[in-house]
């Protein structure tokens, strides 16, 4: 099978990915003080900060030891998204191999967004990350299933999530503290959502291997 990650590749994705957040977090915090208690900028923005530090200090030899990394540092920063971030890479940490296949990753992102979905109680529709996570992953079950090269995977996964964030604007929250503001939070982009559309943006297909 054709590898769609290697080690160098994701360490480089978390790097872009940790690049858009500094690039974004005026409009991230912006966003989350609409909706929220305005933290969600600072606390993606610090939780990648320390990913990208513990990539330097303690270098992971497989894909999934990258998303292993990530998943400590959001599981240290605490908050509301810092634990549903941290079991979000923590599962796709869970990939197994070297190299890893459009399958595997593909297999290892569902598991990680049910997991995500079961903690925080949400379903999609109801303005949260999982608007963004949701698409993602079946973009990218459906090109697995179609024998789809990984660049093709990728696209196909950051349109849906692009997408999934997007429609969040039109939502009433059900679920996270966007929830307690009503009406309030409509016409407002779910800042935890488009923080997945930007991780699924930040692969750029540079990811790929082969």
């Amino acid at each position: 099978m054709m590898t769609m990650l290697s080690v160098e590749g994701t360490r480089s994705w978390i790097d872009r990915f940790a690049d858009a957040a500094e690039d974004q977090f005026d409009s991230l915090t912006d966003l989350d003080r609409l909706v929220g208690d305005g933290d969600f900028g600072m606390n993606l923005r610090t939780g990648l900060r320390s990913a990208v530090q513990r990539l330097r200090s303690d270098p992971p030899t497989t894909p999934g030891g990258v998303f292993a990394r990530a998943s400590d540092a959001f599981l240290d920063i605490g908050g509301t998204s810092g634990p549903l971030l941290g079991l979000w890479f923590g599962r796709i940490g869970a990939v197994p191999g070297i190299d890893v296949t459009v399958q595997d990753f593909a297999s290892a992102l569902n598991t990680a967004t049910t997991a995500v979905q079961r903690l925080g109680n949400a379903q999609v529709g109801h303005k949260t990350m999982v608007d963004a996570m949701v698409p993602a992953t079946r973009a990218m079950i459906d090109a697995a299933a179609h024998g789809s090269s990984a660049s093709v995977a990728l696209d196909a996964a950051a349109t849906a999530a692009k997408v999934g964030a997007e429609s969040t604007r039109d939502m009433l929250a059900r679920r996270g503290r966007a929830s307690y503001v009503g009406e309030h939070a409509r016409g407002v982009e779910d800042p935890g959502a488009s923080a997945i559309a930007m991780f699924f943006a930040a692969a750029n297909n540079t990811s790929v291997v082969a």
